[in-house]
């Protein structure tokens, strides 16, 4: 390895490992855990209020916040070089993104082919599997959906209820 000649072999790392501190005080360490703490208790408190699709915008939002404080502070990233913050904030930026996409997609794709992204099979007419249950009423005429018996003609009963859960021990 070859050496400028104006340092010395022994002297190329010097201070590469020296510590530097960053001292703050304890209250504002508790200050900033408190503050997460609060956080946490709003996520758990807004995961109990139904806000419909913005649930997951204001979980990630707060989760984001929660980081930052951490990273910020805890790791001290407000102290260290700021292109190791540049590449944090280009991070984010490009999990935003890829959030926005991947929202947008599965969103609308079954406006550009049913058959991958609906909710109703386009070949039977009977619900899709997977994902959460709803309720789909199939069009009239269509086959019944796999694991649904069709009543015998003529039977007008109602269907019987579905067996009661088996109880948690």
């Amino acid at each position: 390895m070859s050496h400028p000649e104006h340092v010395a072999p022994d002297q190329e790392h010097e201070g590469q490992y020296d510590v530097h501190t960053h001292i703050s005080s304890v209250g504002f360490y508790v200050f900033i855990l408190t503050t997460l703490m609060i956080l946490t208790l709003l996520t758990v408190g807004v995961s109990y209020i139904h806000l419909g699709r913005l649930n997951l915008v204001v979980a990630v939002v707060i989760a984001s916040i929660k980081a930052s404080l951490v990273i910020t502070f805890f790791m001290h990233l407000k102290y260290d070089n700021k292109f190791n913050a540049m590449i944090l904030v280009v991070s984010l930026l490009f999990i935003g993104v890829f959030f926005a996409y991947v929202m947008n997609d599965t969103e609308h794709r079954a406006e550009i082919d049913n058959d991958q992204g609906g909710r109703i099979s386009g070949s039977t007419g009977a619900a899709a599997p997977g994902g959460m249950e709803h309720h789909v009423v199939a069009p009239a005429g269509s086959a019944p959906a796999a694991g649904d018996h069709a009543a015998p003609a003529g039977d007008h009963a109602a269907p019987a209820p579905a067996p009661a859960p088996a109880p948690h021990h």
